[in-house]
């Protein structure tokens, strides 16, 4: 995806998801792997709720290739003191 499309798509309803997910599209898409880059396209598909509750470790994905993303995207949050 396009990088100005991956910006728009991680901006969401949700002010938590946004402090989440636009430091990840800026600081981290670019540098991952052609895999795990087409999993975040594929996360930023899922509803603003479950992702919130994923973040918040209130709750995990049940496909395997949506929690090895949030793994990652948790991961990077947790370096950049989120």
């Amino acid at each position: 995806m396009e990088l100005n499309r991956l910006r728009w798509a991680a901006r969401r309803g949700m002010l938590e998801l946004d402090l989440i997910l636009s430091p990840f599209v800026e600081n981290v898409y670019s540098s991952l792997p052609e895999r795990e880059q087409q999993l975040f396209e594929k996360l930023l598909e899922c509803e603003d709720p479950d992702m919130f509750q994923w973040f918040l470790h209130k709750g995990e994905p049940e496909e395997a290739d949506i929690r090895e993303i949030v793994v990652i995207v948790r991961s990077h949050a947790t370096n950049a003191g989120g």
